[in-house]
């Protein structure tokens, strides 16, 4: 019976190292929002797991695991489970792990360096359909980006600019429209027109997926 009271957000956690997977349930456990369904060692396991539970909102994973890494267990579980978001909780923060995170549907990435506020608020932004990075993440990415030349149009996918790659590029670092704006000394209305061109060229609908394509397609960094 629905008594109309938010539902917890109901979490799996996937990590091989023991203390870790203990240490991050008994975190978890602290938030009033947010509830443990189970936890995996690795990626197969987490599989497993999704398919004997019940309602599971968000699988907050590791990349590093023995058996089925990270990035191959987030790619079968957004596509076996397309309602089940993956928040990654990792050491790395090096771009290709970031954009191979993307790449597999990811919607969210944080090293292990993030607080118990982050985390809980990274699981309602994902929860919530949004992409979301940690702040070193965010400020990797943006870096990586900064770092590279425009690339030349005729090598871009999709007919795209070299102006909307570079938008789609920085929506990968979770950056709002204004922030994309003020980075590049342009008008917000004008940040909006890059990306209503970009989503219909590429056919995407949202900044996850434009995120994800953006990864699979080298513009994230």
């Amino acid at each position: 019976m629905d008594t109309g009271e938010p539902q917890p957000i109901r979490v799996v956690v996937v990590d091989d190292q023991q203390v870790v997977r203990e240490g991050l349930v008994a975190l978890l456990d602290l938030l009033d929002d947010v509830e443990v369904a189970g936890s995996a060692a690795d990626g197969a396991q987490a599989l497993a797991l999704l398919e004997r539970l019940g309602q599971v909102d968000v699988v907050l994973m590791d990349l590093n695991m023995p058996v089925l890494n990270g990035v191959e267990a987030t790619e079968r579980v957004t596509r076996a489970h397309p309602g089940v978001a993956v928040l990654v909780l990792t050491t790395y923060s090096d771009d290709e792990s970031i954009a191979g995170a993307l790449a597999a549907g990811a919607r969210g990435y944080l090293t292990k360096d993030a607080g118990r506020r982050e985390i809980g608020a990274a699981l309602q932004a994902v929860v919530a359909g949004q992409l979301t990075f940690g702040a070193d993440v965010s400020r990797q990415v943006a870096g990586s980006l900064s770092a590279k030349p425009l690339p030349r149009e005729e090598s871009l996918p999709d007919g795209l600019t070299a102006r909307e790659a570079e938008v789609l590029g920085l929506i990968t670092t979770g950056l709002s429209n204004a922030e994309i704006a003020a980075r590049l000394f342009i008008g917000e209305a004008t940040v909006k027109t890059h990306i209503n061109n970009a989503f219909a060229k590429i056919g995407v609908r949202n900044r996850v997926e434009a995120a994800r394509y953006a990864a699979r397609r080298g513009l994230a960094g």
